[in-house]
């Protein structure tokens, strides 16, 4: 699959002193939907405007579709790129219609050229006959179908959206995800987005990239990332779990204080040393029992199951039970070895 963009080694800079994005590199293949993951001021808007060409690099290259559009000293302006944005309020123009906002960037297109990729727009995004509304008259998901719309209609070589869902209410906020995406793909749209959470990005994204403090910390797919984290901070902020002190006593063994665990260590973890398992709630399994050290301490109802943090023997740990169990139960445990990994 051939690359859409390529950025090498790129450094940016605020003020020429605070570096806000540092030696970071990324490919993206044609028809490709990345998101790049990562808590409020990990960088990863900063990237976004860099990409658009509306932040100047310190160093490093940017090519689009082999092309170079930016090496810190060589900067090709914005309106060049063929690069379409679209933004967490849409940026819709108020006072103009559906149509004439689809419109806005075909002026090179003839009057019945115009019509014809509008009528075709506003199919591909479920929206015929609302050309004559304006945006105060639709609702967030209708508004930001248009902003697709717009942005799609004079085929941009790359997409870029700042945090697309986050308007959206959580109830139609799936079904939205699931067509935009399905639209984006029927399309061959090479997109990047933004986002803080991580259910948009395991719907929505073909590949992942978790930022953090101006770097990738890890670059793949969900499962990739989820299942096999680089490190602790990957892990953590991909999903919930829990630490549990440990010794390495074997290739595949670890001694803790719930016994001999099986783990695959991510890092290089000499027999006899300390180490942290990391165990997700899935990886704990409880169920009630009339005599055992381990306690419930907290119960989080989670419809089709609950979650619990439970004491064993003074650690806290997430566990997972499709069996009601009371604050205080007496439970036995079970750790169920397959994906756990050592740190």
């Amino acid at each position: 699959m051939s690359k859409a963009l390529s950025i090498t080694n790129l450094t940016c800079k605020y003020d020429l002193q605070t570096t806000v994005l540092e030696s970071l590199s990324l490919d993206v293949s044609q028809g490709e939907i990345v998101c790049l993951l990562g808590a409020s001021g990990c960088g990863k808007t900063t990237l976004l405007k860099a990409i658009a060409g509306l932040l100047p690099l310190s160093s490093g290259t940017m090519r689009l579709n082999g092309k170079l559009i930016d090496n810190g000293s060589c900067w090709q302006p914005p309106e060049q790129r063929n690069i379409g944005m679209i933004f967490q309020d849409y940026a819709l123009f108020p006072h103009l219609t559906v149509e004439e906002n689809v419109a806005f960037g075909l002026k090179a297109f003839s009057k019945h050229d115009k019509s014809l990729k509008i009528a075709e727009m506003l199919a591909l995004v479920h929206l015929t006959g609302y050309e004559k509304r304006y945006p105060h008259q639709l609702s967030g998901g209708q508004q930001q179908r248009v902003a697709i719309a717009r942005s799609l209609a004079y085929n941009p070589d790359l997409l870029l959206l700042d945090e697309p869902f986050s308007n959206i209410d959580t109830q139609v906020r799936h079904e939205l995800i699931g067509e935009i995406r399905k639209i984006f793909k029927q399309q061959g749209v090479t997109a990047i987005f933004v986002t803080h959470s991580r259910e948009e990005a395991f719907a929505f994204a073909d590949k992942m990239a978790v930022m953090n403090h101006g770097i990738i910390e890890q670059y793949g797919t969900a499962s990739e990332l989820y299942y096999q984290p680089s490190s602790k901070f990957v892990a953590d902020f991909l999903g919930g779990g829990s630490y549990l002190n440990a010794k390495r006593v074997s290739e595949r063994e670890f001694e803790t204080e719930l016994g001999l665990v099986e783990a695959k260590a991510q890092q290089d973890i000499h027999i006899d040393a300390k180490c942290e398992l990391l165990l997700r709630p899935q990886h704990i399994q409880i169920s009630a029992t009339e005599q055992s050290s381990v306690m419930v301490l907290e119960q989080q109802f989670m419809g089709d199951h609950c979650r619990y943090v439970i004491d064993a023997n003074g650690s806290r740990l997430l566990a997972s039970s499709s069996e009601p169990l009371n604050i205080g139960q007496p439970v036995s445990v079970k750790v169920e070895t397959h994906g756990v990994l050592a740190f």
